[in-house]
C-alpha cells in the first residue's frame, strides 16, 4: 500500500491537502442529501451511494487514491452527461485527479495506517 503514496506532507502543504479533500468531498455528500431526507427513487441512486462512500472516504483520508479515482470518474461522467460540457463537474473531476496524484497528506487515516514508522532500537 505504501507505493500508492509518494509522501505524507505535513505543515501548510498537509493542511492544503485537507482543504482539497474537503472541497472534493463536499459536492458528493451534498448530492446525496435527497437520498436520506426525501422520498427519492431514481436512476441516480447507485451513483449517489457510490459518491457518498467516496466523499466519506475522502473526508477521512482513507483509501484516498481509490476514493479520488471514484470521484474523478463520477464527476467526469457528469461533466459530459447531457451532451454538453459542464465546467463545474469538470473542475471537480480535476480535483479528484489531483488528489489521486498527490495522496492524502499527514492529516489522514492513510498516514496512520501506511505511513513510514520510526523504529528505535534499545541500547
Amino acid at each position: 500500500m505504501q507505493r500508492l503514496f509518494s509522501t505524507f506532507p505535513g505543515g501548510w502543504p498537509g493542511r492544503g491537502l485537507v482543504l482539497l479533500r474537503i472541497a472534493a468531498a463536499a459536492p458528493l455528500l451534498l448530492a446525496a442529501l435527497p437520498l436520506f431526507f426525501d422520498d427519492y427513487a431514481g436512476m441516480g441512486v447507485p451513483l449517489r451511494l457510490i459518491g457518498t462512500a467516496s466523499g466519506v472516504l475522502l473526508l477521512l483520508g482513507l483509501g484516498t487514491p481509490i476514493a479520488a479515482a471514484l470521484q474523478m470518474a463520477i464527476e467526469g461522467w457528469l461533466a459530459f452527461a447531457g451532451g454538453t460540457f459542464n465546467p463545474n463537474h469538470g473542475a471537480l473531476a480535476l480535483m479528484g485527479l489531483a488528489l489521486m496524484m498527490l495522496g492524502p497528506g499527514q492529516y489522514s487515516v492513510d498516514r496512520r495506517l501506511y505511513g513510514r514508522k520510526r523504529i528505535e532500537l534499545g541500547r
